[in-house]
């Protein structure tokens, strides 16, 4: 599929990578606020207090959430899933799904079909793509070490 995907136009994998991203994360959503419901049928409700808390926290940072998930590893389906679970509403949901979406199959249209491609290449024996995934590999690894090192020299705020 991914060398389907890479031998499209740009625009033509974007298209098709948006539409398969906006079926994973939407599905994802439902299933975290399925998952509530059916919980919260089998004990009693929450108080009126922690659920408007907890609704009121995901409507005004919600949707800032749910489109920056798109652009990290590890998280993105934590996040959908709680959305989901904190039913936030949909009129918040959708646009920064859609916006989250288009950010995601940009960035991998190009990009990440590119290191995939390249990682292929690695695997088959070619030593220049084994090279650039080892340097993007060290890049990483330095740029989240110095990251690191930096929020440790900042005074706590």
């Amino acid at each position: 599929m991914l060398d389907a995907l890479a031998r499209l136009p740009f625009w033509q994998a974007f298209v098709a990578l948006w539409c398969i991203v906006m079926v994973r994360s939407n599905a994802t959503y439902w299933v975290g606020r399925g998952a509530v419901a059916g919980w919260q049928r089998l004990r009693d409700r929450p108080s009126r207090a922690s659920r408007v808390r907890a609704e009121r926290l995901i409507r005004r940072l919600g949707p800032v959430a749910v489109a920056l998930s798109y652009l990290t590893i590890g998280i993105q389906t934590t996040i959908h899933l709680t959305a989901g679970a904190l039913r936030m509403p949909m009129r918040l949901y959708l646009p920064a799904a859609v916006v989250g979406s288009a950010a995601w199959a940009a960035i991998y249209a190009t990009v990440g079909l590119a290191i995939v491609q390249a990682w292929l290449a690695a695997m088959a024996g070619s030593w220049y793509a084994l090279t650039a995934i080892a340097a993007l590999v060290v890049v990483g690894v330095a740029t989240w070490l110095v990251g690191r090192r930096r929020s440790a020299d900042s005074p706590p705020s």
